[in-house]
């Protein structure tokens, strides 16, 4: 899992300590090097072709990208980063 994700699923006010415990779990994707670079390029292309990335949405894709992993989501937003990024979608 892209350490963005657990940061997102952990902000849940509501999540119980045992969700909390099994997402704790789970391996986290190392982040590679210029990943940061990679995200902000990328992110600002989309930008440039007017789409309105969210930041948390971009280091997620980049993390998937980065790593040749397909993302399992149905949040649209994902989508443009399909057309500009080599992201996959589940």
């Amino acid at each position: 899992m892209a350490p963005v994700i657990l940061s997102e699923l952990l902000s849940d006010p509501l999540l119980s300590l045992q969700d909390e415990s099994d997402l704790l779990a789970v391996q986290l994707l190392e982040t590679r090097d210029g990943f940061w670079r990679r995200a902000g390029k990328l992110r600002a292309e989309l930008i440039r072709r007017k789409y309105r990335p969210k930041l948390a949405d971009t280091l997620i894709a980049q993390s998937c990208i980065d790593h040749d992993l397909p993302l399992l989501t149905r949040d649209r937003d994902f989508r443009p980063f399909t057309r500009v990024g080599r992201l996959q979608l589940l």
